[in-house]
């Protein structure tokens, strides 16, 4: 709670919005108490055992610095899902997010044997969008009014990656340098 409450700028502008808020949005302080992360555990900790998510915390020097979910994990001819993250400021900039997203997409591709990943991210959000480009994920497309942000929904660029677009492995491929 400490370091979502210490990162409102950083964070909440990328922030969905919260099942249930419509005209008058929660405050920042009030998303971030112990009520509200143990929902979000329970409900992290279902979807799991369900087999639809993929929850991960992201630790620096053994401490918490990020989150990371593989999500809406579909089956059959789909065999896809879609990432969701945030890490903290103070290790911003550091290759912790993209490493972290390398790691995810090898599980994804190996053990779970997923076919495809996606990263819904604003058109605004350079900093994620740079993630995602580091590691040479394709641009698809833009979903306009995608998902609910800040209580209106907003427009995100799709991008994608694929098996077959990393045989050498996405943490191979971060290794050996940037994308773009």
């Amino acid at each position: 709670m400490e370091i979502r409450l210490r990162n409102e700028t950083w964070l909440s502008p990328w922030e969905a919005t919260p099942p249930g808020v419509t005209a008058m949005p929660m405050s920042w302080s009030d998303r971030q108490t112990l009520g509200v992360f143990t929902q979000m555990l329970r409900t992290l900790r279902k979807q799991a055992r369900q087999g639809t998510s993929l929850p991960f915390a992201i630790t620096v020097e053994g401490r918490l610095a990020g989150q990371l979910t593989v999500g809406n994990l579909v089956r059959g001819a789909f065999n896809s899902a879609y990432v969701g993250y945030w890490v903290d400021a103070h290790v911003a900039g550091r290759g912790v997010m993209p490493t972290a997203l390398s790691l995810a997409v090898d599980h994804c591709f190996g053990p779970v044997g997923l076919h495809r990943v996606e990263a819904n991210i604003r058109p605004e959000n350079a900093a994620s969008r740079r993630v995602v480009e580091k590691l040479g994920f394709r641009q698809e497309g833009l979903h306009e009014r995608y998902l609910a942000i800040d209580g209106a929904y907003r427009d995100h660029i799709g991008y994608a990656v694929t098996v077959e677009d990393v045989p050498e492995g996405m943490v191979n491929r971060w290794r050996s340098g940037p994308r773009r």
